[in-house]
């Protein structure tokens, strides 16, 4: 649409091209005043001409894209999975703007297709590659030159050399010479032959490699375009998000209303996000396909329960004493612990800004370990001490030793792996990546039963191992390997590795592994974290099965958000519970008393119907402490993890001097310590390269690095290579001797 005070420039020599159309937005708002520019064969739109020096609202690339007129004012722009459903004011101003799109889709289209041709060189973005360009092709010209010249004088040698044997041969010689002198001719003319073949192979892939060296060059040149464009859009975003943030906190009404908002509503940052901006399909979603269950669970009727209850022995709550059973289902019955003295509270988090983007823009398909990140995406504990923090509700475990039965045993289990991410739902902070050697202890065995010792046992990539062993019945141990890649909008972190369970008195063996976390909106947005995957808990000695599916979140499912299902079935297959919930907040058990297939979806698939018992709370999420959001969102027990104790270990992660100027709120401080941690440690790794190098000059057999409190055994279970606890730390402690101990901090 032009009016008056619109600028519209007709495609010229600036092939550039503004003006105002209407666009579709949703239903609720139909089509909204829009800026848009075409230029460079991109059509990008604004709310405002003034918007175009900070915020575009939306751009799609014409190269790909199919121009349609459904009416006499209506274009549609439409380019994969995005469509502009756009309106002029006359059918007049709609073709002018059709004629303008279609001639920038043209030669976008031919500088597209450039790139794949073999004519015409291409200018370089930056004088850089274009000295280098040069120096290439000087480079290949010379050689060339190089080439033609033994060329000729092969030619010419070779001639001279097949004259003055032809020359030999006409003499009037012995016979015996002249024998000789032909078959010296023969093999010159061999040579000759070959020679001839083997240069004119050099002067086809010279001319080859030359054609398709600009080629090359122009797909590069391209990419490297490509990139910069992205990311000085991204940067951009960035600094409008940063900008965005600060007048937030400069109106205090605002911020109010949107933490009251975000606050009330379920699924916080998608609510948000629909709030701040009208252009509703824009807006990101992911799996907007929805999963849908493999099975159905429907309550049975109370005749049914009763005649089950009946002839059916008790499978819920069977225990060693009687008043057991109702703390069976009291998921919030903690065992008695002092919390006295235990801290409740740790300094305030500082208001530091940082612009990401200047740090990560460089990392895309990194190893989170290998980016070099500043504490200010930390927060003050480490990967040991999160790892720990999966004891958070180890009482499910003391409650399942209990427990005869294996099935029901095995819901406990359950709802324990699921525990574990409740503490992530607002932890978006990056924990310390540990140091080789570092360890933690957690010594719980007076107050809760229990005592953890995690150790870090490799560096690259890095891995963790953990042992618990608890006086109530239990031991659990594992090895992690966190993989982790930042796919420049999202980062997903893959733990790799199994973690184990036993329980002492029945020997129920269990194995399972933990789920893909993906943290989304690095760049721009509100950081928020979704857990999806499936876990498959296996009792090794029963042969009973647990298989809980964590759904991912997807805007346009009917579920709830951050759900968690799964079935427990016996080693022959058969259903016992159904296990229902969410890992954010809390998890149902129900006993199965009759399953059938016999309900057919549209793909003529069979789903399975379970009938259940009412369902059990099974688990619960503990309330966070008061003031969390200033605290990293901490629970009570992470509140009290890098609390200093006395008789530690002097690689104890508590003694971590970065990490601990960074809790007390000195950032700048820190970041000069993980600075000399980080060179200490890559020092000690180069002195260790060294003596193995000169080890292997001798002939000596070189000891790489062992961890001192664990060892790498073959798992009988799994069959898999894994770091098991060795002993001795707690006997140490106890004579307080750590004279083993290396020198880490």
């Amino acid at each position: 649409m032009t009016d008056a005070g619109s600028a519209c420039v007709g495609p010229g020599p600036c092939d550039t091209y503004k003006g105002w159309l209407f666009k579709w937005t949703n239903y609720l708002k139909g089509y909204q005043r829009r800026w848009f520019v075409l230029s460079n064969g991109l059509l990008s739109y604004y709310r405002t001409q003034a918007e175009m020096a900070h915020t575009c609202r939306g751009t799609i690339n014409l190269s790909t894209a199919h121009i349609d007129t459904e009416d006499c004012c209506n274009i549609v722009l439409s380019n994969g999975g995005r469509t502009y459903h756009l309106k002029a004011s006359t059918e007049v101003e709609r073709q002018r703007w059709v004629t303008a799109l279609e001639l920038a889709k043209a030669k976008a289209v031919r500088m597209m297709n450039n790139l794949s041709d073999d004519s015409g060189d291409e200018e370089p973005s930056s004088q850089s590659s274009k000295s280098e360009l040069h120096s290439t092709l000087k480079n290949l010209s010379s050689k060339l030159e190089d080439l033609n010249t033994c060329n000729d004088l092969i030619a010419k040698h070779g001639a001279a050399l097949q004259r003055s044997l032809s020359e030999l041969e006409n003499l009037k010689l012995a016979t015996e010479s002249g024998d000789k002198i032909k078959a010296v001719n023969e093999r010159a003319t061999l040579f000759r032959i070959t020679s001839n073949a083997m240069i004119n192979a050099c002067r086809d892939f010279l001319e080859l490699a030359e054609t398709h060296s600009r080629k090359w060059h122009r797909v590069l040149q391209h990419e490297r375009e490509q990139r910069i464009r992205l990311e000085e859009t991204i940067e951009q975003l960035a600094k409008q998000h940063n900008s965005l943030e600060r007048a937030c906190r400069g109106a205090p009404n605002l911020s109010s209303g949107l933490k009251c908002v975000s606050g009330t509503t379920r699924g916080g940052v998608h609510s948000s996000k629909r709030d701040i901006s009208d252009e509703d399909e824009e807006t990101e979603y992911f799996d907007a396909m929805e999963d849908t269950p493999a099975f159905i669970t429907v309550t049975a009727d109370t005749n049914h329960l009763r005649s089950v209850k009946s002839c059916s022995s008790p499978s819920v709550g069977n225990s060693e004493d009687g008043d057991f059973h109702d703390s069976l289902r009291d998921p919030l019955c903690r065992m008695p612990r002092s919390k006295s003295t235990r801290r409740t509270r740790i300094p305030d988090k500082p208001n530091y800004s940082l612009n990401l983007w200047s740090i990560m823009k460089n990392c895309i398909g990194k190893e989170l370990s290998k980016i070099p990140m500043p504490i200010n995406f930390n927060e003050p504990l480490s990967m040991l001490q999160r790892l720990t923090e999966d004891l958070e509700y180890h009482e499910l475990l003391d409650k399942a030793a209990r427990l005869e039965s294996a099935t029901e045993q095995m819901c406990y289990v359950a709802a324990f792996s699921v525990s574990s991410y409740s503490t992530t739902i607002h932890r978006t902070a990056k924990p310390f990546n540990p140091l080789l050697g570092e360890t933690y202890e957690l010594d719980r065995l007076e107050e809760n039963g229990f005592r953890s010792l995690c150790e870090q046992v490799s560096h690259h990539p890095p891995a963790a191992a953990h042992h618990v062993y608890s006086k109530r019945g239990w031991n659990l141990w594992q090895e992690i390997t966190i993989a982790s890649k930042f796919r420049g909008k999202y980062l997903s972190i893959m733990p790799l590795g199994a973690i184990h369970l036993e329980f002492h008195s029945s020997g129920n063996h269990y194995v399972w592994r933990k789920v893909t976390s993906t943290v989304h909106n690095i760049i721009v947005g509100r950081l928020w974290i979704d857990q999806s995957g499936d876990i498959d808990i296996i009792n090794h000695k029963t042969k009973d099965k647990c298989q809980l599916k964590f759904t991912q979140y997807s805007y346009f499912s009917r579920d709830i958000p951050r759900k968690v299902s799964g079935v427990v079935t016996d080693a022959k297959g058969k259903a016992h519970y159904v296990l229902s919930g969410t890992w954010d907040e809390k998890m149902e058990f129900a006993k199965i008393v009759e399953s059938t297939k016999t309900i057919a979806t549209s793909e003529d698939k069979q789903k399975t119907v379970y009938e259940t018992v009412p369902s059990t709370l099974i688990w619960k999420k503990y309330p966070l402490p008061e003031n969390a959001e200033n605290m990293y969102f901490f629970s009570d027990l992470a509140l009290t993890l890098n609390e200093p104790e006395e008789g530690v270990a002097p690689t104890d992660s508590r003694l971590r001097p970065d990490q601990r100027l960074m809790e007390i709120g000195k950032w700048d401080e820190a970041n000069v310590e993980k600075q000399r941690l980080e060179e200490k440690q890559r020092a000690v790794r180069r002195q260790r390269e060294t003596d193995a190098g000169e080890a292997l000059e001798e002939g000596k057999d070189f000891q790489g690095y062992q961890p001192l409190w664990f060892e790498r055994k073959l798992d009988p279970v799994s069959g898999e290579l894994t770091c098991v606890y060795k002993g001795g730390y707690w006997e140490s402690k106890k004579k307080n001797d750590w004279s083993m101990c290396p020198d880490i901090f």
